[in-house]
Formats: C-alpha cells, structure tokens, sequence
C-alpha cells in the first residue's frame, strides 16, 4: 500500500464524519422544508405510510451519498494539492 494511501486513512475517516454531520443537518432541513414533522419517520413506524417513509428514506440516501462524494472529492483534491498526488 503507498504512504500517501496511508497517511491519507484518518483525513478521509475525519471527513467521513464531518460530512455525516453536514448530512443529517441537511436532511432534517430538506425535511422541514418538504412540509413534513419535525422529525422523519421510521420504516417501523406504525403512524406513517409507505410513501412517506420511502420518500424520507431516498431523501436521506440521495442527501447522504451526494455530500459524502462532494467532501471526499473536495479532500482527495486537496490532498493532491498538498502532496502533489492523489490518495486513491
């Protein structure tokens, strides 16, 4: 495995969950905004329908995977800039 792979495991760990806190502040905001409770709901909650619990599940996957991808892009590119390779 390269140094650089190496020395690059905690950044992209640390970024990992920075972007999950940005996340899930986003989605409870995309959440309130849709018009919906406070919080949303679960697959096993009995007071919700299917549409519901599916819209919040493919909200959340789709707020998730898309600020995942942009800060671990953003830190990949920043590593490069610093190191002049590419953690990957």
């Amino acid at each position: 495995m390269k140094a650089s792979k190496i020395a690059y495991k905690p950044v992209g760990l640390a970024l990992g969950a920075l972007s999950g806190m940005v996340a899930s502040g986003l989605f409870k905001q995309a959440w309130k905004v849709l018009g919906h409770d406070e919080d949303a709901p679960d697959a096993t909650d009995e007071d919700r329908g299917w549409s519901e619990v599916l819209l919040a599940a493919t909200l959340q996957g789709a707020i998730f995977a898309g600020v995942k991808a942009a800060v671990g892009r953003a830190g990949a590119a920043a590593t490069r800039r610093l190191t002049g390779t590419w953690p990957g």
